[in-house]
């Protein structure tokens, strides 16, 4: 077992982290205070992105990415974590869903957004279908060659910025063991399209200038040229888009982790109470002992799954398990970091606040922490047939 990164890696993290220091840092206080990303910073951070080659360097080389494996995008995840969430995704990672375009589909969608020509977004959460996906109520009717969608998509992420949406959509419905479940879809869907509106979504108190949005088809009408892989095969493919996204969740948790520790870590040092730095005292340095090992031990996890991956081994509740761990963790290390602080810990003067305000929605998204614990659950019982 070799748990040292390769020279390759350890420079794509240096010139990463460098990146987020220098292009993403000095941003942040005006995101938060403004919540949002004005348009024109957006594609500046992405041009030089795009100079130093990292541009959906989630993607394989022959399509214009950089070709990265699962263990070294993670850690460029990891790394990204550290910044503003409204900042980094102009960072551009592509949806890896794109690679199942058909050749056509390839000229106007996948490679215009690894060239960075072109933004995406994917929708597939709706009002009353959050966890349980299949239950989805947008519905596309077949009329002819086309489909005519009706319905709402909300808490779309960064669909603000997107030039086209990869939609899941209801399509049919089929007899389970668990009752009828819908048959889904995936469409892929422009901006501007008639029937079919990006609006803005809610106020967040997690991850400011990082928008979600709500999304409304009103007798859409999209070709069969926009369906994106099988007509009713929708489910599989999110199914393998997923393992990509927690992971992602995951690697970035480590990050954010890590600078807030640095944070607490650097205070337990420097400030003096009662004569000796606060780190002398047990109820401060065992404090840190612990934040240190669950982000060391969260960081090994994500790392070893991503690591399966490559590897071509079942990784689902591997991945599970990282998401988890790594956003529950995340949640402790800043809520503990703040407590070092004391009352400075929560004031506007320190990113701190926004660390733990953050933190609280990676236990939600891509797939609750009660989903991953079904998961791994459903993973070890049913080779025993429970």
């Amino acid at each position: 077992m070799n748990f040292a990164l390769t020279e390759e890696q350890q420079m794509i993290v240096d010139t990463v982290r460098s990146f987020v220091e220098t292009e993403i840092y000095p941003h942040e206080n005006e995101v938060e205070r403004a919540g949002m990303v004005p348009r024109e910073l957006g594609l500046e951070i992405a041009r030089k992105c795009r100079e130093l080659g990292f541009f959906a360097c989630n993607f394989p080389e022959e399509v214009g990415g950089a070709g990265l494996d699962h263990l070294t995008f993670t850690l460029v995840e990891r790394e990204l974590g550290r910044g503003s969430m409204g900042l980094t995704v102009f960072f551009g990672r592509p949806s890896g869903i794109l690679m199942a375009c058909n050749d056509e589909q390839r000229e106007r969608y996948l490679l215009p957004a690894v060239r960075g020509d072109r933004f995406d977004a994917l929708a597939m959460t709706e009002p009353d279908a959050g966890s349980d996906v299949r239950g989805m109520k947008c519905f596309a009717r077949p009329d002819g060659g086309d489909w005519i969608v009706n319905g709402t998509k909300h808490f779309i992420s960064h669909a603000d910025i997107a030039d086209f949406v990869i939609v899941f959509i209801a399509t049919g419905e089929e007899e389970t063991p668990r009752g009828p479940k819908k048959k889904i879809t995936c469409f892929l869907v422009d901006r501007g399209t008639p029937g079919f509106e990006i609006r803005e979504g809610y106020n967040s108190v997690s991850h400011r200038g990082y928008k979600n949005c709500i999304l409304t088809f009103d007798d859409c009408r999209l070709p069969s040229a926009q369906i994106l892989g099988e007509v009713h095969k929708g489910f599989e493919l999110a199914n393998d888009w997923l393992y990509a996204t927690r992971l992602t969740v995951a690697a970035t948790s480590v990050g954010r982790a890590r600078r807030a520790f640095d944070y607490a870590l650097s205070y337990a040092a420097e400030r003096k109470q009662f004569g000796k730095p606060i780190g002398a005292n047990q109820g401060v340095s065992f404090k840190l002992a612990d934040m240190i090992t669950e982000i060391d031990a969260a960081d090994l996890l994500t790392l070893s799954a991503a690591w399966r991956l490559d590897q071509g081994l079942p990784s689902n509740r591997e991945i599970a398990s990282a998401k988890v761990f790594a956003t529950e963790m995340l949640a402790h290390v800043t809520d503990e970091a703040i407590q070092i602080y004391g009352g400075m810990g929560l004031m506007d003067d320190l990113p701190l606040a926004r660390f733990w305000r953050d933190a609280r929605v990676e236990r939600i998204w891509d797939g609750t922490s009660e989903i991953q614990r079904h998961i791994i659950s459903r993973d070890l019982l049913r080779p025993l047939g429970a």
